[in-house]
């Protein structure tokens, strides 16, 4: 599983690492939704998501950095509720005012045989 998703840039001109914080910053609430689908089967989400380093551009329109979250276990039938901080490698690709982050591979687990 390596899951995808696609922000907004506010400019036509190629972003600076400050323009893309700024961009992270205020689609704070989208990042956890892309963070927390590598949790869904843990029953958990991720939250308070910010910036966790330097952005390192490859070249002009591409990079990567990392993504620090607090990860999120609750269900209240089983009277769990912890959290910790966690971070993950994001890359990301710019191209048509599109900020296109993609996250790590993680293969799946194939089914058991009978």
């Amino acid at each position: 599983m390596q899951e995808t998703w696609t922000l907004t840039l506010p400019s036509t001109e190629k972003p600076t690492s400050q323009e893309l914080k700024q961009v992270l910053t205020v689609n704070e609430k989208d990042l956890g939704i892309f963070l927390s689908y590598y949790f869904k089967k843990e029953g958990a989400l991720a939250e308070k998501v910010n910036l966790g380093s330097e952005i390192n551009f490859k070249d002009e329109s591409s990079g990567d950095f990392e993504l620090e979250f607090d990860l999120v276990h609750y269900n209240a039938c089983l009277a769990i509720h912890d959290q910790k901080r966690d971070q993950m490698k994001i890359t990301f690709e710019i191209e048509n005012d599109k900020l296109n982050l993609k996250g790590p591979y993680w293969p799946e687990r194939e089914m058991d045989e009978i």
